[in-house]
């Protein structure tokens, strides 16, 4: 007999951040992810509106991975009284201990708000409290006719697509898609049975450079920084660019590739992620797997300092030229790295190297965009420095990417929804799939439900 499920696109529609829907089926409520709006900072003011659910109504939530726009509206959600199952894959759930206390030291600051109330210990205490962790592929019951399954999304460590199964109809939330194949982690799972398609959009409208380039864009600018004995800044996402770029780099020292120089990973985040790697290394690909084997350390190798303390990281500037700074946030919104970039980005010999993508309205996007100055931390910054963006260290997967993943279920598809990606971004890859593949693609609006028949 047929049944219906419905999906309302409560976030994530319109932005690439801030992921949150509401899957209804067999009498469950069901949430996949709860994560912060982010644009200008950290967490922009639309994530204290109130939820367009009753959080007390919450069956299960769903986390596709442990980025904060996946998973940083959790603590706002059990303070507003939700007490239902947490799931992901255990990787996730080991990563979203630290990423929560971090976002939960930065806000809880903000007293204008009670965050401090919303992002308190007791809060994040609860919420591992009702945290289940699961392997990929194992079968999760959730009804009779409600069967749950966390596949690889290969985007960053223990990120997972979410497969449900109700009543033989597949719907597949993709969370974000990894561009594979990356040094680190496992490919993207195919998928080819999948009758409803929720899928992100961040690259739908662009392609990123090939893997040699993009190694050798990185070994390029890493030697003219050394010869005009300047100070690379690297603004990266303390959760999985931080360590693929250690990996890189420790790829580029041990083959002698790049000049032998300071490199600093000042980040107490990415160190105490890192220590995560360490312990699912099972979880990466077989290279590194081998690479742990016969090097103790992948993420240490001749050069390279952590730096915990505040003041080991004031110490930097006291370093002599040429040398590397790796430092969080990767938009620039916070962390450690805007010290740095106030400090170097006025010298025309060092060099600004962005990896990642860079939202609308952020410091890390108005310097790409070519601003000459911008404000940090407050204060007017001139920008003189070099600003280079190589695309391919992405975690996301490019335009092509994403049309190559949906071909390989296009005969089975019904409809495909594209969320999670900037408007027009979004809307370029629904034309595409529209287009090249002749699928019925939808580009849904912010609070909007569509009804699934199962």
């Amino acid at each position: 007999m047929e049944k219906t499920a419905k999906v309302t696109f409560c976030g994530g529609t319109g932005s690439v951040t801030g992921s949150n829907f509401l899957l209804e089926a067999d009498g469950q409520k069901i949430l996949i992810d709860c994560g912060l709006t982010q644009g200008t900072k950290l967490a922009d003011d639309i994530n204290w509106d109130p939820f367009p659910y009753d959080p007390k109504e919450i069956d299960i939530l769903f986390i596709t991975h442990a980025h904060v726009d996946h998973v940083g509206l959790v603590p706002k959600l059990i303070s507003e009284g939700f007490r239902g199952k947490i799931y992901s894959t255990e990787p996730t759930k080991a990563l979203a201990l630290p990423m929560l206390e971090d976002t939960a030291g930065i806000l809880s600051k903000n007293t204008d708000l009670s965050l401090d109330k919303i992002y308190s210990l007791e809060n994040i205490k609860l919420t591992f409290s009702l945290w289940q962790g699961f392997k990929y592929h194992d079968a999760i019951k959730i009804t009779e006719n409600l069967e749950v399954s966390f596949l690889n999304a290969g985007h960053i460590l223990g990120s997972a697509m979410i497969k449900f199964v109700y009543n033989g109809k597949k719907i597949l939330f993709t969370g974000d898609l990894g561009n594979s194949p990356s040094p680190i982690l496992p490919d993207t799972e195919k998928v080819t049975d999948v009758d409803y398609l929720i899928m992100e959009s961040v690259y739908g409208d662009r392609n990123h450079e090939s893997r040699d380039d993009r190694r050798k864009f990185l070994e390029e600018t890493i030697e003219d920084n050394y010869n005009r004995k300047g100070t690379l800044i690297i603004p990266t996402f303390s959760l999985e660019r931080s360590q693929e770029l250690l990996f890189e780099l420790n790829a580029l020292v041990e083959n002698n590739r790049i000049p032998v120089m300071p490199i600093f990973l000042d980040s107490p985040l990415a160190i105490r992620l890192t220590e995560v790697f360490k312990k699912f290394k099972s979880y990466l690909n077989e290279n590194a797997q081998q690479a742990m084997k016969s090097d103790k350390y992948l993420f240490d190798f001749p050069g390279l300092h952590s730096t915990l303390k505040s003041e080991e990281s004031k110490m930097i500037s006291n370093v002599p030229n040429p040398k590397i700074v790796i430092a969080g946030s990767g938009m620039s919104t916070g962390g450690r790295v805007v010290h740095h970039e106030r400090h170097y980005l006025p010298d025309s010999n060092n060099t600004l190297l962005l990896t990642g993508y860079q939202t609308v309205g952020s410091p890390g996007r108005l310097i790409q965009e070519g601003i000459k100055t911008v404000r940090i931390t407050g204060e007017d910054v001139v920008v003189r420095a070099h600003v280079v963006t190589i695309t391919g260290y992405s975690g996301h997967k490019d335009s092509d990417g994403l049309l190559t993943f949906v071909e390989d279920t296009q005969e089975t598809l019904k409809k495909v929804f594209v969320v999670m990606g900037e408007p027009k971004s979004s809307m370029f890859l629904v034309q595409k799939l529209r287009d090249n593949l002749g699928l019925e693609a939808y580009l849904p609006e912010q609070g909007s439900t569509v009804s699934l028949s199962c």
